[in-house]
């Protein structure tokens, strides 16, 4: 039972060709320890499915992405993310852009294991225009309303970040928001989980079962990362680091830019990451951002 790996083992399931989907939200809790393995990584062809943050503009620089299927791409404070809009502006990605109530719909109906699920989220607007795969569907009963099919999300292999987690796949996510990550494991064949804390066994006491927002078996495996968020931000743990995050797009707009990330922070390692960022203790108290 015990499912704990480390993240080279967890990205060595991977191949050429799969379709991946990350779990949190923008510059919020994505398994970025993760992402960087992937990038040292020789998979690539993927399919990325995810509210995008920083792991999309990274896997694009990389050149691993093929097809993209999103709702957005953001830095949040930095409203769009720099390499995807490189890579986007080069024509070099094949794009499923969806409202962000169709993207959580899709993951559904894949958790589900339906084909699709109707929605009105994409009727009337550019969302149907722009992807001539969707399809719509007649309500059987005496309404007759036409909806939007929206199809499932499958996906080969799911990556998410969580707060605590335990040897036998249970999961914590302490932050004021669970964001999607439930769905993406449901919606995925593999799991993977990394973890700011790892225990041997959780004893959950009532208060603390709300933060297990999906099941163990869902788990196919767990990766203690400590800081394994960082860029993006970890509530309540720590914060994004806004310094990394524009010195990461300044990098978008320099000559060989991507290489010298790559450089600096990737090729060398996570303790090696961590120096370079000021180290655990420094990168461990970054202030949470106020809304």
């Amino acid at each position: 039972m015990n499912k704990q790996l480390t993240a080279a083992d967890a990205v060595a399931q991977l191949r050429d060709g799969m379709t991946i989907g990350f779990g949190g939200w923008g510059p919020r809790r994505k398994p970025m320890a993760i992402v960087r393995e992937i990038l040292r990584s020789p998979v690539k062809d993927l399919t990325v499915v995810a509210y995008g943050g920083p792991e999309v503009g990274m896997l694009c620089a990389a050149g691993k992405v093929k097809k993209l299927v999103f709702g957005f791409a953001t830095l949040d404070a930095i409203p769009l993310e720099p390499y995807y809009r490189k890579a986007r502006e080069a024509g070099e990605l094949e794009l499923m852009e969806l409202d962000e109530g169709m993207f959580q719909w899709g993951l559904r109906a894949a958790g589900m294991r339906l084909p699709f699920l109707p929605t009105r989220c994409g009727l009337a607007t550019d969302v149907t225009r722009l992807n001539s795969q969707l399809k719509t569907i007649q309500s059987p009963y005496a309404d007759g309303e036409v909806l939007l099919a929206m199809p499932a999300l499958n996906l080969d292999v799911a990556f998410l970040h969580v707060n605590v987690a335990d040897r036998l796949g249970n999961c914590l996510v302490t932050g004021p928001d669970p964001y999607f990550d439930h769905l993406f494991a449901r919606a995925a064949k593999q799991c993977f989980v990394s973890c700011e804390r790892l225990e041997e066994r959780l004893e959950l006491s009532a208060d603390q079962a709300r933060f297990n927002t999906f099941e163990r078996y869902l788990v196919s495996g767990v990766v203690h990362a400590p800081l394994g968020a960082h860029p993006t931000l970890c509530a309540p743990d720590y914060g994004w680091d806004i310094k990394h995050l524009k010195g990461y797009v300044a990098s978008s707009q320099a000559e060989n830019g991507w290489q010298d990330y790559v450089q600096t922070y990737i090729a060398g390692g996570e303790l090696a990451y961590q120096a370079q960022n000021g180290g655990a203790d420094s990168m461990g108290v970054l202030p949470l951002p106020v809304f």
